[in-house]
Formats: structure tokens, C-alpha cells, sequence
């Protein structure tokens, strides 16, 4: 399942750490950061959940 961040709408919230941390990370300089575009078979409902739970809509699952 590929992942998709919109650098420009991200405000770094981190909702979708919290749904999928083995995907998100927010660091210490307060940006996201994608820890792989290829979400492993394990992680795509938190990665769904990131998705639907992202203020801005910066989270995006191409189809």
C-alpha cells in the first residue's frame, strides 16, 4: 500500500503517528517524516486510520 504526505497541508499533529508508527514519525524538528511509501500488509488499517484521522488531509492512500 503506498503512502502519500502533502508536505505544504501537514502540520505536523502526529494523529497519524499515534495509527501507525512503524509509517509516521513526527521528530524533534517538528516535521513528519514517511518511514517507508510501501506500508507493510500489518499496518495498512493504521495507515486507513491515519489517513481518515488527519486534520488537514495531508494523509493520502492512492488508489
Amino acid at each position: 500500500m503506498r503512502v502519500e504526505i502533502d508536505d505544504d497541508r501537514c502540520e505536523s499533529s502526529a494523529l497519524c503517528m499515534g495509527a501507525a508508527p512503524e509509517v509516521f514519525e513526527v521528530r524533534d524538528d517538528d516535521f513528519l517524516y514517511l518511514l517507508t511509501e510501501e506500508s507493510a500488509a500489518g499496518s495498512h488499517e493504521g495507515v486507513r486510520r491515519a489517513e481518515r484521522s488527519c486534520p488537514e488531509r495531508a494523509v493520502t492512500v492512492p488508489e
